[in-house]
């Protein structure tokens, strides 16, 4: 029988805390971030038929579109949730 409730309660607070980094760790993308990642996997007949998308669909112009596909293929969640994908965008940028 544990007689010192103290040390319980701090082992369950820390549970807790670190249950809810996983949690945060673990969020899902938003349906912005996989719109994103969906159209990158698309691909395009005419030259401005991806820009036309972008603006139609997600309704960003083509900076903040790319700004947010820069962010995104380094974020963690995207990278376990399409690592082929994140990997290719990744070497296309920095080469």
């Amino acid at each position: 029988m544990n007689t010192n409730r103290g040390e319980g309660a701090e082992h369950m607070e820390d549970l807790g805390a670190s249950l809810s980094d996983k949690n945060q760790a673990g969020a899902e993308l938003t349906d912005t971030e996989r719109s994103i990642l969906a159209l990158e996997k698309r691909r395009w007949k005419y030259p401005g038929a991806k820009e036309q998308a972008i603006l139609a669909e997600l309704n960003l112009g083509p900076i903040a579109y790319y700004q947010k596909l820069n962010v995104l293929i380094d974020d963690p969640r995207a990278i376990r949730i399409e690592p082929a994908l994140t990997r290719r965008l990744r070497e296309h940028r920095d080469s």
